[in-house]
């Protein structure tokens, strides 16, 4: 199934009610209507670490979230997006835990990165470790003794602590791999599921002398078979690669779907800055066939999502001014990655706190996303203008969990009720029912306080929003029935 030119809403399996059952009922009632481009669910599977990003298996429902049943009522309202993380699996589950056991005698060892298999005589050059692309401190390997023999076999682990990795990096190009991600697919297509999301993708090239992240050609090779797999299957494929906008532009000109991590901390840095100019610049250019969000279960995209859009003073400028409003930041790990002794990777604070709670501000960055090109994705946090936990933070140890509050259905009833969020729902059905949006694209910055964005199809179907960046409002003009011309202020 296609991804449809509609907003889409991203939220755990638990957080709007407690379970998939309840976000059922949610969209049936408080949001009906809302998100007819379906709701991307983060990992509603069981999993051992990272709030669901370390799948042990991609067979079962979480039994504390529901069942594939309530999964598939959810399919019948809308389009239903997943996550499978192509890249690793948890350390807990039956391969691994199987691997770990038994070693290279298990039927499973060919799903996992030894080191021989990247350097064959298993020793790893220094200057090799400082070209890669780190996610955890010193190197990307983790030793595990293996229990029937008591050798050492060090294994390839992109994430997690120096000493310990819950997530297990899969073999992408190994036949097992490819057998097992294949009946992931196939379950999922067959369980109601529209879309997946390849959750680090660039990762899973791993090849000696390089980054070993997004490594080409061989990361076309691997995204060519999985998207023929796919196709095979009727899913659309939505890529995750968080780097130098440079690599979504690549795969975009493949003809695959990207993110735009860019937008989010450009938007802000406008609203902030009162300058609109690279905005405005940067819409001009960027690819149509993607995906867009301000906010998610990670954090506002720095670096190096924003190099060469932001210069070093401006990025630092805008992390500042969020930290002053109780971010938290997640740091680059690669040396080679930093830039002139800044290191932010992801700013960890809700988007409506990072707009300073100021209500038309949030509202005008909502309207830039939604005017902007691509398939808008809302994020529950989001939806519901939410303030920063710093409860979760200290109760989980992770500064993500500041935009990770979950709702019960009471509480998410209650807060769609507040004036921002009745604000942004009548923003988003705007977006869902304007012909416009099917056209074309035009953005201008008239002076670098005023940003205008239109869109155009056919003879008679126009929207045009126009933002004054000094002070946070936002207006849209817009073609109606009968060719009226209806103002509106969001």
């Amino acid at each position: 199934m296609p991804i449809v030119n509609k907003v889409q809403l991203i939220t755990y399996a638990d957080s709007l009610g407690g379970d998939l059952r309840s976000l059922g009922a949610m969209l049936r009632t408080g949001l009906r209507g809302l998100f007819p481009g379906g709701v991307h669910i983060l990992p509603p599977f069981p999993s051992s670490a990272d709030r669901g990003f370390a799948p042990t298996t991609y067979f079962e429902i979480e039994k504390r979230f529901g069942t594939w049943e309530d999964l598939r009522a959810i399919s019948e309202i809308c389009p239903i997006l997943v996550d499978v993380m192509v890249n690793h699996i948890s350390r807990r589950s039956e391969y691994f835990e199987d691997f770990a056991k038994r070693g290279r005698r298990s039927p499973n060892a060919d799903l996992f990165i030894t080191i021989d298999k990247v350097w064959p005589d298993g020793i790893v050059p220094p200057g090799d470790i400082a070209k890669i692309f780190l996610r955890k401190p010193d190197n990307p390997f983790s030793d595990i003794r293996i229990e029937e023999t008591g050798e050492i076999e060090r294994v390839w682990t992109s994430f997690g602590k120096k000493d310990w990795s819950e997530q297990i990096d899969l073999d992408a190009r190994s036949p097992a791999t490819r057998r097992l991600l294949r009946g992931i697919l196939e379950h999922l297509a067959g369980n109601g599921v529209s879309a997946v999301r390849l959750d680090a993708v660039g990762y899973v090239t791993k090849k000696a002398g390089t980054s070993c992240f997004f490594v080409e050609p061989e990361i076309y090779e691997f995204m060519d078979w999985i998207k023929g797999e796919a196709d095979a299957l009727g899913l659309a494929l939505l890529p995750e690669v968080h780097a130098h906008f440079s690599y979504q532009r690549k795969l975009a000109g493949r003809g695959y779907w990207v993110y735009d991590f860019v937008l989010p901390g450009l938007i802000l840095h406008a609203l902030t800055s009162g300058s609109g100019e690279k905005l405005a610049a940067y819409l001009r250019d960027c690819p149509r066939k993607q995906v867009t969000t301000l906010d998610c279960h990670d954090g506002i995209p720095i670096q190096p999502d924003l190099d060469d859009v932001l210069d070093v003073g401006e990025a630092r400028a805008l992390v500042d001014a969020c930290v002053d409003r109780g971010a938290n930041i997640n740091r680059i790990i690669s040396a080679h990655s930093k830039a002139q002794d800044f290191d932010a990777h992801q700013i960890n604070i809700t988007y409506y706190e990072a707009l300073g709670r100021d209500d038309d501000a949030y509202i005008a960055s909502r309207a830039i996303q939604f005017f902007s090109p691509g398939v808008p994705q809302v994020y529950y946090v989001g939806l519901l203008a939410g303030l920063n936990d710093f409860e979760g933070v200290e109760a989980v140890g992770d500064g993500r969990a500041i935009n990770r509050r979950n709702y019960t259905s009471e509480e998410t009833m209650r807060e769609l009720e507040r004036p921002v969020v009745r604000r942004l729902m009548e923003l988003i059905r705007f977006r869902n029912s304007h012909p416009a949006f099917e056209g074309q694209f035009w953005a201008e910055c008239d002076g670098s306080h005023s940003l205008v964005l239109s869109w155009k199809a056919g003879a008679d179907d126009f929207c045009v929003l126009r933002v004054d960046l000094a002070d946070g409002k936002a207006s849209i003009e817009h073609s109606g029935p009968g060719g009226a011309r209806i103002r509106f202020v969001p």
